[in-house]
């Protein structure tokens, strides 16, 4: 029985050291995310949305994966992103997730215009169109959590 009750207390110590640990995360995550005072340190989404007709969809997509979602994956603060796509007004949404209004907005702004540009590059590739952005954007705001 004593050597039962050590094993168990070599199992359930850890695994309860490590439960009070990613709790403890989770608590400072949510804490971020649920505290719109703390100004430009709260994580935030920002949001956009684009004109996308129904016969571009994948026109649409194809140009995504080859310029913003690498470009993304390699900027600090970036948390992950959602894309969706209405077909009653025929536009798409991204919601785009970052740790900190800070850390999205201090990315230079000519850095996000080269890779809007390869973007349309892309998307006219893709659509056949000769210039100009396929999918303009309709709308471009950030969403706080509560």
């Amino acid at each position: 029985m004593h050597r039962l009750r050590l094993v168990l207390l070599r199992v359930i110590g850890p695994c309860l050291a490590l439960v009070l640990l990613l709790g403890g995360l989770s608590e400072a995550r949510d804490q971020a995310w649920a505290d719109p005072q703390v100004g430009d340190k709260v994580a935030v989404i920002e949001h956009l949305r684009l004109k996308v007709p129904q016969e571009s969809r994948e026109d649409w997509m194809v140009a995504e994966r080859g310029s913003w979602e690498p470009w993304l994956k390699h900027q600090s603060g970036f948390l992950g992103r959602d894309l969706f796509w209405d077909p009653a007004t025929e536009e798409g949404t991204l919601l785009i997730r970052w740790s900190s209004r800070e850390a999205w907005k201090s990315i230079p702004p000519e850095e996000v215009e080269r890779v809007q540009a390869r973007f349309e590059m892309l998307a006219c590739e893709q659509t056949g169109q000769n210039q100009g952005n396929p999918f303009p954007l309709v709308f471009e705001g950030e969403l706080l959590p509560q």
